[in-house]
């Protein structure tokens, strides 16, 4: 097998940092290994087709439309975590749209394949269960940001939360290897983009973060937890 079984490999909070040795490497024998490029679909939504996929590296955003037409960003997915996991559990179709962020692979995992895991291996379902929670979690906490926190603050806590759980340690900080657009952030924080602009020229300017064409390099975490109001929380 190519990928690393330790659970020091994965993020602590993905699927795969979850589980026990042997449970993980079940999960890791199924399906069919796949490749994507960056801008790559790997599900649409609307689509009828009913497998999963666990993502072995890189990132993916998750976005769906809204009424007027446009596109809103709803999550982040990063290597260890699994993307398309409601349309098996609920014959449902496709709720959100997964796109590549980066080159990724990932186990393409048949829906049936994935119920008869989760009937056989109790400890795998109940991990999953609680990755989901955890994400109603998430968004509950974004409204409750939407109410208590200006958007300058609300940013940094986005920013935060997208670091500790998905950066990596690069020489000029901590590295988050996924370009969200601008209208993609104001979607997350519940501000205008126009907002969002301006707040990302702020921290810029206060050598907070540093942005490029693929990624966002959060230069100083510890200060920016404090203007986020997280600096007595630790890692999430």
């Amino acid at each position: 097998m190519d990928v690393p079984i330790g659970s020091e490999e994965w993020p602590a909070r993905s699927l795969l940092g979850m589980l026990s040795p042997p449970a993980r490497q079940e999960l890791l024998g199924l399906g069919t290994r796949s490749r994507f490029d960056a801008g790559d679909v790997l599900l649409s939504e609307g689509a009828d087709d009913q497998h999963v996929l666990l993502l072995l590296s890189g990132l993916a955003k998750v976005t769906a439309t809204v009424e007027n037409g446009e596109g809103s960003l709803l999550a982040v997915r990063a290597a260890g975590d699994t993307v398309g996991e409601m349309a098996p559990m609920t014959g449902a179709a496709r709720s959100a749209t997964v796109t590549a962020c980066s080159p990724l692979t990932a186990r393409k995992v048949p829906g049936q394949v994935l119920r008869g895991l989760l009937l056989r291996r109790p400890e795998i379902a109940l991990a999953l269960t609680a990755i989901v929670a955890d994400r109603l979690r998430w968004a509950n906490r974004r409204r409750l940001d939407f109410r208590g926190y200006p958007a300058k603050v609300r940013l940094a806590r986005l920013l935060v939360e997208l670091a500790v759980s998905y950066g990596t340690e690069g020489t000029g900080g901590v590295v988050i290897g996924c370009r969200l657009t601008q209208p993609e952030l104001a979607t997350l924080i519940g501000a205008a983009e126009t907002t969002v602009h301006k707040v990302l020229r702020e921290l810029r300017d206060e050598d907070l973060l540093v942005t490029g064409y693929r990624s966002t390099t959060i230069r100083d975490l510890p200060r920016l937890r404090k203007l986020a109001d997280l600096a007595g929380e630790g890692p999430r």
